[in-house]
């Protein structure tokens, strides 16, 4: 990769290209359509001047000539002479002025007149030779008078123009690369497995929302390395508890065989195949499934019947709403949802309502048990965390039944809140867009 130029000398060539093209085109422009017109116009007057000075010249008497070529050369700037000049050569450039002077001197005589360069009182003048009167005349003019030098002044602009695209390309450069440089260095601290700062999410658009996804990935994976951290703890912590109970069955079928012993081992392995499947669950990932068309009515019929199988008194409240969604994902949230609901409101009503708010459905779980302290609602979805501290499995649950549900929903750009009820209770509600296709910023 050493061969490869940097950004800011690619930005430094690319600048300087199009301001060559930008120069040459302008240059052609200037040329054909303000100066040659131009040139036309003022070659024109001077040789209408010039071939009339010198026939005037010779229709005057010989004695007032001198005084006319004094006139000629105060008001006009030219001179007339009948002579040759001395050292008179034909120039090595012209220009589009004296391109066009000669032509039309050439036109205006009936004879080929050309352009001749020669000093005269210190100066450089130009000279061209005219028929008058049987004789030729030379009239002459300062080389000044040509006035505008285009090669020049487009040499001046390029040579300008070229430094200041260069300076700029360093400019942006340093004004680009800044950032780049920043997601470099937060990038090589991801890859170590580290959190890097936050970026500033300012700028343009475009780097700002750069920032953006790249402190949103930056804080996901923060938030995964703690799950995985607490994961692991949690998984040890509580397989630790039916191990130890394990043991001692075993131990006691050893002395006493007894099939309560057998029952008892039985269900500590069914608690712990539910502990690691809820892990599993929880850090597989939770890919995203494509969505399908589904009416959510019918969908949460099924669900309550499903509940209610399992002892939940749930009343179910949704109008007929299509859906585009993942199907999967919201059963298993509304399930743990449910179960929790059904944990801690017992016997009492729980409802499973659905809303429409314009593009957006918000599927809620509202029971009427004690709800949760308001420092707590959003602990709550945090891994192995539980209100109640007994850590039984039988009072109150894994601790992994929201974590999947806040996964599940962050997985597929939902959002899940906890909020308590006025009249008493808990409501847990899951917003969806209508669409299923744009997620939810939350």
């Amino acid at each position: 990769m050493a061969h490869l130029l940097s950004l800011r000398q690619q930005n430094a060539l690319r600048l300087a290209l199009i301001f060559v093209v930008f120069e040459l085109l302008a240059a052609l422009a200037v040329v054909f359509l303000l100066m040659s017109p131009m040139a036309e116009r003022a070659s024109s007057d001077l040789t209408g001047l010039m071939v009339l000075s010198a026939q005037t010249w010779s229709e005057l008497p010989p004695g007032t000539r001198p005084a006319f070529e004094r006139e000629l050369l105060q008001a006009h700037a030219l001179t007339l002479i009948t002579t040759s000049p001395m050292g008179a050569k034909p120039l090595q450039r012209h220009g589009l002025y004296l391109r066009a002077l000669e032509s039309r001197l050439t036109e205006r005589t009936g004879r080929t007149v050309g352009i001749l360069g020669a000093e005269h009182a210190g100066e450089r003048w130009l000279w061209a030779a005219l028929p008058s009167g049987g004789q030729t005349l030379w009239l002459g003019f300062a080389h000044s008078r040509v006035g505008p030098h285009p090669l020049a002044a487009l040499l001046l602009t390029s040579t300008v123009g070229l430094l200041l695209a260069v300076v700029a390309a360093w400019w942006l450069g340093d004004y680009i690369l800044a950032p780049i440089r920043r997601f470099d260095a937060a990038a090589a601290i991801l890859g170590r497995g580290e959190t890097p700062i936050l970026l500033p999410e300012e700028g343009p658009r475009e780097l700002a929302g750069l920032a953006y996804r790249f402190n949103l990935l930056s804080r996901q994976i923060r938030d995964l390395l703690e799950t995985r951290t607490t994961l692991l703890a949690g998984l040890s912590h509580d397989l630790r508890t039916p191990l130890a109970r394990m043991r001692l069955a075993l131990e006691m079928l050893r002395r006493r065989p007894e099939p309560a012993w057998i029952e008892r081992l039985e269900k500590d392995i069914e608690e712990m195949d539910r502990l690691v499947g809820d892990v599993l669950t929880l850090a597989r990932g939770l890919g995203r499934d494509a969505p399908s068309k589904v009416e959510l009515s019918a969908l949460l019929g099924e669900i309550a019947d499903a509940a209610r199988i399992t002892g939940a008194n749930v009343h179910l409240d949704c109008p007929c709403i299509e859906l585009q969604l993942t199907v999967a994902p919201l059963r298993r949230m509304l399930g743990n949802l449910l179960d929790n609901a059904r944990r801690y409101a017992g016997t009492h009503p729980i409802e499973l309502r659905a809303e429409c708010l314009n593009a957006r459905c918000r599927i809620g779980v509202l029971d009427s048990g004690p709800g949760i302290p308001a420092n707590e609602l959003d602990a709550v979805f945090r891994p192995f965390h539980r209100v109640e501290h007994s850590r039984s499995p039988a009072t109150g649950g894994t601790g992994l039944g929201l974590a999947i549900v806040k996964q599940l929903a962050q997985a597929h750009g939902w959002q899940v809140w906890l909020e308590n009820r006025p009249e008493g209770g808990l409501a847990a509600w899951i917003l969806v867009p209508v669409g299923g296709s744009d997620p939810i910023d939350i």
